[in-house]
């Protein structure tokens, strides 16, 4: 990776404790006479903390500097493994104040590195401070390491993949996570096309992300999971920073009204097709399809649909078992759109056990034309879908999203940054051999839903 550039963004600046690197640097050109105006600024005096040779670093630890006499003019982090495996991670970035005295960094350090902070600042007359910082980062203790789920259903249909426009971010971990606030800041979204999103959890070790409205189609968005080093819980803390990118594709949307027993599906703002349909027979609560978005989760072909998985017996009148040639998933509970060529019902009456039927070509195109995240939203069936069943996501209105979340406060999806700070309390001056040294020639180194089934 390259350096990046200082950010001139104010975000998460910490505030700065006593220096733990100081320098001034003389002329980098030599001064005039007695009559000469020029050269006569005071050199730029660096502070970096932590302190060169700190070996005690949390890795949650911020790296602050500031500038006295003059303006920062670049910042860069080094993160290496501390036995020369690969190469140095120079990707981090930071934030400057308005006055380009104070920077600090955006995501907290990679356990276990050694870190080289080189940081340079400009005088009145242009002149040059460099200062250097090299510590160490505590590692991870075994067992105590926050890492992300890569074998789940939602991770696998999302990364690098073409998605609907409700597609949300589903983030597993494997342990718990206590720290949500800090975790939120370190998971940053970014999309092609600005709007404004936010995080919600989903007991300790499940975080969703969701735009304010759908995502706007023919775009890409890319998430940049800055955990290493972020906190999770009590001495827990992440190992690994990784990215996922997808593609928001056309917008697809259906509606299912459970009254008219009927299915329009519009693309890009036209409608595109209308199909008839048979929903859950209002006979039992349970056989009623949920009203409220619903997603595309998955699709199968040739799929087997029965109530035994509810302990139903195939002694039991009740029982049934159906294999469709079609079946797109649309909850956990076991709600789909499926082919169903038994049911003489579609379009007239409801007659299913909780799943939207149709008829065998229909329901192909539909398998054909639906990607994961596509939006389905049933209306008029009098039971509400559940914010957790499935991704049901969109049922919990904005204003609610909003105040679940763990910062409080929307993500803007323009640009790099998040609401809050991934960083815990900043690293204390003196820690490092070099928190005093001075010098003149600025060389110094420094579900709880009830569950259907299959229901067909």
């Amino acid at each position: 990776m390259t350096p990046r550039p200082v950010l001139l963004s104010p975000r998460r600046l910490s505030a700065l404790g006593a220096a733990a690197v100081v320098l001034a640097a003389a002329a980098c050109t030599s001064g005039g006479d007695e009559g000469d105006l020029t050269g006569t600024a005071e050199s730029a005096e660096l502070a970096i903390a932590p302190g060169d040779g700190a070996e005690t670093v949390a890795p949650d630890a911020p790296i602050t500097v500031s500038a006295e006499n003059g303006e920062i003019t670049d910042v860069v982090v080094e993160q290496a493994d501390p036995e020369g495996e690969g190469e140095a991670d120079t990707s981090m970035s930071g934030s400057l104040n308005k006055k380009k005295s104070e920077w600090s960094s955006d995501w907290t350090l990679t356990p276990g590195s050694d870190v080289t902070v080189t940081a340079v600042a400009e005088n009145a007359d242009g002149e040059e401070t460099e200062a250097v910082s090299r510590f160490t980062v505590e590692p991870a203790v075994e067992g105590r390491r926050l890492e992300v789920k890569t074998d789940t259903r939602e991770r696998q249909l999302l990364d690098g993949q073409t998605v609907g426009v409700g597609m949300p971010v589903v983030i597993d971990f494997d342990m718990p996570v206590e720290n949500k606030d800090r975790v939120e800041a370190a998971m940053d979204v970014v999309s092609e096309k600005p709007t404004e999103g936010a995080w919600n959890w989903f007991g300790d070790k499940r975080a969703v992300f969701r735009p304010k409205e759908y995502w706007e189609p023919h775009q890409k968005v890319t998430v940049d999971l800055n955990l290493a080093g972020v906190q999770a819980s009590d001495g827990v803390y992440g190992v690994e920073n990784e990215s996922i990118e997808f593609e928001v594709g056309r917008e697809q949307l259906v509606e299912i009204d459970n009254d008219e027993h009927h299915m329009t599906v519009e693309r890009d703002g036209e409608k595109l097709k209308e199909f008839p349909v048979s929903l859950g027979q209002n006979t039992q609560h349970t056989y009623i399809t949920r009203s409220g978005v619903h997603l595309v989760m998955e699709k199968h072909t040739n799929y087997r649909m029965s109530n035994d998985t509810l302990g139903v017996s195939k002694d039991d009148p009740n029982y049934y078992e159906e294999v469709v040639d079609f079946a797109v998933r649309i909850s956990d509970s076991g709600e789909f759109l499926h082919s169903a060529p038994w049911n003489g019902m579609l379009g007239e009456a409801n007659t299913s056990h909780g799943c939207v039927n149709m008829a065998v070509s229909d329901s192909q195109w539909i398998y054909d034309e639906s990607l994961p995240g596509d939006p389905v939203d049933i209306i008029n069936s009098g039971r509400e879908m559940e914010v957790d069943n499935g991704w049901g996501f969109w049922v919990r209105d904005w204003d609610t999203w909003l105040e679940e979340s763990a910062t409080g406060e929307p993500t803007d999806t323009g640009s790099s940054g998040t609401p809050g700070s991934p960083h815990g309390e900043p690293h204390e001056a003196g820690d490092g051999d070099g928190a005093d040294d001075a010098s003149g020639d600025g060389s110094d180194e420094a579900s709880g839903q009830d569950a259907d089934g299959g229901g067909a």
